[in-house]
């Protein structure tokens, strides 16, 4: 450990590799995939719950593995995104987790993501790892909103906990309401880690929350100068966002990233829905190379619900044409 508390792990902490020029994949719909594809029971979604026995274990290490893979194919780089999106204290109690479970499954993630860097990662591939940190709430309803001050509190633990470990960086994926995003990029800042903002939109392009994109991403920098090395948008269509991007508007070039669904369906929709809609891979990745209309300056792609390995490789041909 050094003096902030950080371990010599943490190899791109202080120098993010997609920040410079190329593209790096990430991967898809982890938790569609376990559950519709490898028909697990995920508690509350909760993909790190497969760390309990070896069975869970191997499935996220298949899963991982298959998509560095495709990286290593196309010679491209790659974000381990962890499978921490529901390890935060509310949701960790609903499924009967302590607080030093949950710290110690956070911790276990990023092992198993070093461990895959350090089995692919070469000159062409270099490989980020990112520990994933998820909304209070619901993914896809903001429910009761808490201030920047208490989202900070709330996520201070999982944060805290991943700036330990060997992470580069922390991704706070499918936020509903800047308020919460103001509260993980702080207690980011606090311990000195890298973030991400990935903020969810409806159909129309605005948040859950109603307030549109482009407030949302003022606000956030507004309240934290800047704080979020980048945005993303993901768990949505390409379609529901596309026309809110204005390329000549300089809140634009803060979206570095695109986790998109492969579904049309509203968060409604598919909270219904009891298949699994995993659209059209080609036809998704032709719909990312439209949005580089907008956003020039691209350089993390991946998926969200309903994607897999298929659309991300899809993704790779068609935006690398």
């Amino acid at each position: 450990m050094n003096g902030n508390g950080q371990t010599n792990q943490a190899k791109y902490r202080n120098a993010l590799p997609q920040l410079s020029d190329g593209i790096f994949l990430t991967d898809g719909g982890l938790e569609t995939t376990l559950v519709f594809h490898e028909g697990f029971d995920l508690p509350e979604f909760a993909a790190f719950d497969l760390f309990k026995n070896t069975e869970g274990y191997q499935a996220l290490h298949n899963y991982y593995d298959t998509y560095a893979r495709i990286a290593k194919k196309y010679g491209l780089g790659f974000i381990l995104e962890s499978a921490t999106w529901r390890a935060s204290q509310d949701w960790g109690q609903k499924i009967g987790y302590s607080a030093q479970e949950l710290a110690d499954v956070n911790d276990q993630a990023i092992k198993m993501l070093i461990a895959m860097r350090a089995k692919y990662e070469d000159q062409n591939t270099k490989m980020v790892i990112s520990g994933c940190v998820g909304p209070r709430g619901d993914g896809y309803i903001p429910g009761s909103m808490m201030t920047a001050a208490e989202a900070e509190a709330y996520h201070r633990a999982q944060v805290e906990t991943l700036a330990e470990t060997g992470a580069d960086m922390i991704t706070a994926i499918t936020m509903t309401y800047a308020e919460e995003s103001i509260g993980v990029v702080r207690a980011a800042q606090a311990v000195g880690i890298p973030v991400v903002i990935s903020f969810t939109v409806e159909t129309d392009g605005s948040l859950p929350s109603g307030q549109p994109l482009k407030a949302a991403i003022q606000q956030v920098d507004e309240a934290t100068d800047s704080g979020p090395a980048y945005y993303m948008i993901n768990c949505a269509h390409p379609t529901h966002f596309k026309d809110a991007l204005n390329v000549d508007e300089d809140w634009v070039q803060r979206i570095r990233g695109i986790r998109a669904n492969a579904s049309r369906l509203s968060h409604a929709e598919l909270d219904e829905a009891e298949v699994l809609d995993d659209g059209d891979p080609v036809e998704l990745g032709s719909q990312y190379l439209d949005l580089r209309d907008n956003l020039r300056h691209l350089s993390v792609l991946g998926g969200c619900c309903g994607t897999d390995h298929r659309h991300i490789e899809a993704i790779c041909r068609t935006y690398l044409q």
